[in-house]
């Protein structure tokens, strides 16, 4: 198996900075962030501007290793779990282009895609509606017109929902915080992406790192986190740790890294 695949157990898969569901043949990523460095710009912070290209490239390796992984043609579904683009305002020519491309390259490799509407996704409506692609407040697999609960329900993580499917939901797959970890060795830190597992009340919840290759994330070991799920001690959450596009590292519970950072 490729270093950049880990188990959290026998039905979820991280590969890279997204997240494989296998019973569903589904992806999940996060927080993209298209337009970001253009954001930048405006506000006179000069940066080359990559991130389109590199996020293409990462995502394209990624899909391939999955599928290659799993023996599948294509997947099921891909969810982009909130904030696929930056920018609150009107949409660029930049965005536009940028996002339809994007949206493309995924709608080749799936059978279908959810965006689920993050806190940045305010007018995101003209783009899904120009390619037909739904956009949702929430999303959740299993439970076919049952009563029995959800397996796994997906919302971008910057409220608590109050719906009937997300009480009756097991895991909760979340993004919005872009969590990462702040390691220190002699007088060098270093930020590292990662994912969180741990308990929201009765759950399970799944934190996803941000896909956008510009911005390095929340520590979550130190700061203030922004997400509601995660006002709560955090000492029990497991890290799983993306150091880069080629390895994911299990690194146990947050406790153990502060005994040792």
């Amino acid at each position: 198996m490729p270093k950049n695949i880990i188990s959290i157990n026998k039905e979820i898969q991280i590969i890279d900075l997204c997240l494989y569901l296998k019973k569903y043949n589904a992806l999940v990523i996060s927080d993209i962030h298209i337009g970001y460095e253009e954001a930048l710009n405006k506000q006179g912070i000069l940066i080359p501007r990559l991130q389109f290209q590199q996020t293409m490239k990462r995502i394209e390796n990624l899909i391939n290793i999955t599928l290659k992984a799993d023996k599948q043609p294509r997947f099921d579904l891909i969810i982009i779990n909130g904030d696929l683009k930056h920018e609150f305002g009107r949409i660029s020519e930049t965005e536009w282009r940028q996002t339809l491309k994007f949206l493309d390259f995924l709608s080749a490799k799936t059978e279908k895609i959810i965006l689920i509407k993050g806190n940045h996704d305010t007018i995101l409506e003209p783009i899904a509606k120009k390619r037909d692609i739904e956009i949702a407040n929430e999303y959740a697999l299993g439970n076919k017109g049952s009563d029995k609960d959800f397996e796994y329900y997906f919302c971008h993580g910057d409220k608590i929902p109050k719906t009937e499917a997300f009480k009756k939901s097991k895991t909760v797959i979340i993004g919005h915080e872009h969590p990462a970890i702040a390691l220190k060795e002699d007088l060098r830190v270093e930020k590292f992406k990662c994912f969180l597992f741990g308990k929201y009340k009765s759950k399970n919840i799944i934190v996803l790192p941000s896909f956008n290759p510009v911005t390095e994330g929340t520590d979550v070991l130190k700061e203030n986190l922004l997400s509601p799920f995660l006002k709560q001690d955090l000492s029990n959450f497991e890290v799983y740790v993306v150091p880069d596009s080629e390895s994911v590292l299990y690194f146990k519970r947050i406790r153990d890294i502060l005994k040792l950072n």
